[in-house]
């Protein structure tokens, strides 16, 4: 079993940018006001004066993930991951073939969606009744946009297929408002799904993930992602390259945050994509590889495009290892993985 694991600081501090002083200028000449219009000099004063005023502004400092700041990133792994925190695993036989920080409870963003995707299949609503996209559904936390403007009306089984394939977040939350006794029974009923099948390093305060409160461990993720692929419907609507639905008197094209469903390179039977700030650009997939069913969880990657390059790099590892060899020794193998629980 490749296992990457190690101490890390509780915290890495941020650099912050240091403030550009004012360049030094030359003091304007003294004017000859006797050869000089008054009108002119006054315009030339102005001038000078709007110059002066220019001020330079410190750039917005680079924000980090909390992996980042947990120093989770400087794990090395050998093959050379972007993610801080990986898990693979064979479904059937539970069998661990690689880990890196998999203990480690981060935020999971958009990860977030198949939680509340499996609790609105298992509560048996109806499909087809029409939900409409309210106020109450704009991100107010992270003031992100969306395409479903505020009177927008979709079936529930459209707000699914929306909330899992492209990531939309007034869908997953309409999802979550319009469940009985509302958003607050909902989000008690994401958690205790969550501690009914074992997550118990899982917390969720909301439906969409667009809360850094959110948070889960890629061990838990993966009972998640098995939970979850029991779900003819979930795997679907997760693995659908795009959907057009209607609005008004307009269709939109939706497409999967994917691209390696949208790829067709790829037998996954189930997935979510997720990115906010604090949680990196996270991944979890079931797919086939090498004849098995492999679980796979990627938190926490840097890039917009590296979740992808790890995955690509783990499915080439296991298709090119001899069958029964899967597994990877690593020189820290008997270290302790870091739990992070508390948010920096």
């Amino acid at each position: 079993m490749l296992c990457v694991v190690g101490a890390v600081a509780a915290s890495v501090g941020l650099l912050q940018p240091v403030s550009a002083e004012a360049a030094t200028r030359k003091p304007a000449k003294a004017a000859k006001v006797a050869k000089k219009p008054v009108a002119k000099s006054v315009a030339s004063s102005a001038k000078t004066t709007a110059k002066r005023r220019v001020v330079l502004v410190d750039p917005e400092p680079v924000r980090a993930s909390f992996g980042q700041l947990y120093g989770l990133h400087k794990v090395q792994d050998p093959l050379d991951l972007k993610s801080s925190v990986a898990l693979v695993l064979d479904q059937d036989t539970n069998e661990v073939l690689l880990a890196k920080n998999s203990q480690a409870v981060l935020p999971i963003a958009s990860i977030t969606k198949l939680m509340t995707g499996l609790v609105v299949a298992e509560a048996n609503l109806p499909a087809d009744e029409v939900i409409t996209i309210t106020q109450d559904d704009v991100d107010t936390e992270k003031h992100s946009g969306s395409r479903l403007a505020v009177g927008t009306q979709l079936t529930r089984g459209e707000m699914m297929h929306l909330a899992l394939m492209s990531s939309e977040n007034r869908a997953a939350h309409a999802l979550g408002r319009t469940y009985p006794g509302g958003l607050a029974a909902f989000v008690a009923a994401m958690n205790l799904k969550a501690h009914q099948l074992g997550m118990l390093d899982t917390r969720y305060v909301e439906p969409t993930g667009l809360s850094s409160s959110n948070q889960s461990s890629a061990h838990d993720l993966a009972e998640l992602v098995k939970e979850a692929s029991k779900h003819e419907l979930l795997r679907q609507l997760s693995t659908s390259p795009e959907h057009q639905v209607e609005v008004g008197s307009r269709l939109l094209q939706f497409r999967n945050s994917n691209g390696l469903v949208r790829s067709g390179s790829w037998d996954i039977g189930l997935q979510k994509t997720g990115y906010i700030t604090e949680a990196g650009r996270c991944l979890v997939m079931q797919a086939q590889l090498a004849g098995r069913k492999v679980i796979m969880v990627l938190l926490d990657s840097a890039g917009k495009y590296s979740r992808i390059g790890d995955a690509e790099r783990i499915r080439k590892w296991i298709t090119t290892e001899v069958p029964g060899k899967l597994s990877v020794s690593s020189s820290v193998s008997s270290a302790v993985t870091p739990s992070v629980k508390s948010a920096p």
